[in-house]
């Protein structure tokens, strides 16, 4: 099994928050090749993100014994994108849907075959299953969610444990773009016709033609 895992390589989302280096950790840990891709927010954050998620991918790369590559993609144009075109109550699932194609792109492009995410079940509002149901619909390759069933404690204990811990409750400015009331039981329907308002294929492709290697 394990001379399987290691002819896998995927991509791992991951932000400055606990959850998603822990997520590209366990993946990396069973012997894959996990490349790092940060979806830049700013506007909407500050630099403090950017300078938190390299720290993480460090970290990552001195436990892991091995390079864990980081590349940081456009996602702030994307943000300001669906503000002013859909239902503010879906930001959060478009945001999070953009990401995960974008993704799926780099992923294409770089020899990957699926996706990694820190997604633990309910945790925030776009992880419940109507909303993971929306964000990955049309998603052609697999999305590995190893933390899916673990809960906030479980997870903070991994990253405690690892190292990670300490650099993602660094502060940083809060998502700028977060509505009031994100939608928590998103309809797919509703989710597609919003996304019609879009560009959405040259926003993937924009986003993905920005993916620069930081670390």
């Amino acid at each position: 099994m394990r001379c399987v895992r290691r002819k896998m390589k995927l991509v791992a989302l991951v932000s400055g928050g606990i959850d998603s280096p822990v997520a590209a950790y366990k993946i990396a840990s069973l012997g894959a090749d996990v490349i790092l891709l940060h979806m830049d927010n700013r506007p909407y954050t500050d630099d403090r993100c950017i300078d938190k998620v390299v720290k993480i991918a460090g970290r990552l790369n001195t436990v892991l014994k091995k390079e864990i590559p980081l590349y940081v993609a456009d996602h702030g144009t994307n943000q300001t994108l669906i503000r002013k075109k859909c239902d503010s109550s879906y930001q959060c699932v478009l945001c999070k849907k953009l990401m995960i194609h974008v993704a799926e792109e780099f992923a294409s492009r770089n020899g990957c075959s699926g996706i990694i995410m820190g997604d633990s079940l309910g945790q925030v509002a776009s992880q419940t299953l109507k909303n993971i149901r929306s964000e990955t619909s049309d998603v052609k390759i697999p999305v590995a969610r190893p933390l899916i069933g673990l809960d906030k404690l479980e997870i903070e204990a991994v990253a405690k444990e690892i190292g990670t811990y300490e650099i993602s409750i660094l502060p940083e400015s809060p998502c700028g773009a977060l509505p009031p009331k994100p939608i928590t039981e998103a309809d797919p329907m509703k989710t597609a016709s919003l996304q019609s308002r879009l560009e959405f294929d040259d926003m993937v492709k924009t986003s993905a033609d920005s993916a620069k290697r930081v670390r």
